[in-house]
């Protein structure tokens, strides 16, 4: 076991991070930016560094640095940042740090997303139809040909990324040449590589990842899938296990199928395979995320498993100490992202201070952040803020355990998505369990205002108003002022 963990990561994530290694005895070391002084990972952590540098830049000299100078023996990516960059776990494994998560090799691989769908459909495996090419921007012409033979819609995805970061959806060809630019754009940002590629959209779809366990000594375990297929920008906001929109059938064949693939590519520590299902109920392997994934807390939730635990013990070469016959599955768990940002202005970034922040509580209640009331939500990362997560042993039971934690979540002093989520938990079709990428509208969820709310935000616009503007101020009653009280109080002579 390690004496001592560098965490490059910052957010709710390394707040979590930190939490595991307390309850294993680990010292940790947490970085930031002055911009992110005040983050609770920085408190929490039990050593902190300043980067003069934002840490999603990809130099990663800075943080080898100041793992030397802490003499830590590991770096946990968390995700995002350097957590699938070959450029930043290669330096690391020559530096002689233990990186907690998969070899440099099995990540360069994995990101060269074209060939590892080639793979794939070589073992039997089926795919997305997809274009061999990779091309940006300056290949137009050569993207138009491509979509024409692969029919609309289709996905543009960045050839390093896969899913989310680069994805652009094009239902039609005239949406094409924007379409590649915005996904050329965003792709560069995030994973410096302009190459694109194209995917016949199957649309609308369920996405479900199997999250896998594996360990060097060849012994790979699967603990369940995840539905997480409302997405907004490519990003999960809401995430759920088991997949509600699965047949026993079709959960059995997606877990030996990411058994399978994690094989093909002799995959080591935790990741998840992720899949498309159609409206037919067919099953396409479509990436493979190595890293831990933002959901993975339901999955702890049904299994009791601390994901992060074993993917530190697992990187120290400790063999998995799970079978999978080991592995009971137990109830229902959900996931709802809260981002600071607005859902009925165009999902804008709400960067700023978070005056009040109250956190839910209870039985089965979970909540992964790293705000608190007083804190800054800053403009230059991710606008994920908190990850609000319940347990139920049945499905309604852990909606309704949800519905009622959003209740109690208080969230004042920025724009976020609260109400959106608190939308889609009404909504019957979500209740009902069938639903698709079509749901998420943020229009679907704004019912107008009764008599009786319009009543009540009157009433506290003009409360708000008052004490912003301090246009009250006390006022001495009359009759305290006319003196009889006084003369009632004297003393007879």
């Amino acid at each position: 076991m390690f004496k001592k963990i560098l965490i490059a990561n910052r957010g709710e994530i390394a707040v979590r991070i930190i939490r595991t290694c307390r309850d294993l005895g680990i010292w940790t070391v947490a970085i930031y930016h002055p911009d992110d002084l005040l983050s609770l990972h920085v408190r929490l952590a039990d050593e902190a560094m300043q980067l003069s540098q934002r840490p999603d830049v990809p130099d990663a000299t800075e943080i080898f640095e100041i793992a030397d100078a802490t003499g830590v023996e590991a770096i946990h990516p968390g995700y995002g940042f350097g957590a699938e960059r070959y450029f930043f776990v290669r330096p690391c494994e020559q530096a002689g740090l233990i990186f907690i998560g998969p070899s440099s090799e099995i990540i360069k691989d994995l990101s060269r997303k074209v060939t590892m769908l080639e793979t794939a459909k070589k073992a039997g495996i089926a795919t997305p139809e997809f274009s061999p090419l990779l091309q940006g921007a300056k290949d137009l012409d050569l993207i138009r040909m491509e979509a024409e033979v692969l029919g609309y819609p289709l996905v543009i995805k960045s050839a390093r990324g896969g899913r989310g970061h680069g994805t652009q959806l094009v239902r039609k060809a005239d949406m094409l040449e924007s379409a590649v630019r915005r996904a050329e754009q965003e792709a560069f940002a995030v994973y410096g590589n302009r190459q694109l590629y194209l995917e016949k959209a199957i649309h609308p779809a369920r996405h479900v990842d199997v999250q896998i366990l594996a360990d060097e000594h060849g012994n790979i375990i699967h603990l369940g899938e995840r539905c997480s297929t409302l997405q907004q920008h490519s990003q999960k906001i809401i995430s759920e296990t088991p997949a509600p929109c699965m047949s026993p059938a079709q959960r059995q064949q997606v877990q030996t199928l990411a058994i399978k693939i994690a094989h093909l590519f002799n995959y080591q520590n935790a990741g998840a395979v992720e899949f498309l299902i159609d409206d037919e109920g067919g099953i396409f392997f479509s990436d493979f995320k190595a890293r831990i994934q933002v959901e993975h807390p339901i999955t702890e939730m049904v299994s009791g498993i601390d994901i992060v635990e074993e993917q530190i013990r697992i990187a120290g070469g400790e063999p998995l100490r799970l079978k999978q016959e080991d592995v009971s599955l137990q109830g229902s768990s959900m996931l709802c992202r809260i981002n600071a940002e607005d859902p009925w202005n165009h999902f804008l970034p709400s960067p700023g201070t978070v005056r009040r922040f109250r956190l839910p509580a209870g039985m089965h209640v979970r909540v992964d952040t790293y705000c608190y009331s007083g804190c800054e939500v800053p403009v230059y990362y991710d606008p994920l803020i908190a990850k609000t997560v319940t347990w139920g042993e049945t499905r309604e039971a852990c909606i309704l355990r949800m519905q009622r934690a959003l209740q109690d979540l208080i969230i004042q002093g920025i724009p976020n998505n609260l109400p959106l989520h608190q939308g889609i938990l009404d909504d019957p079709q979500f209740v009902a369990g069938d639903y698709s990428t079509n749901l998420i509208a943020p229009s679907r969820f704004i019912e107008p205002a009764s008599d009786e709310d319009l009543r009540d935000l009157a009433i506290a616009a003009a409360v708000a108003y008052m004490r912003r503007n301090k246009t009250s101020s006390p006022v001495l009653p009359e009759r305290l002022s006319s003196g009889w009280h006084r003369s009632s109080r004297r003393l007879p002579n």
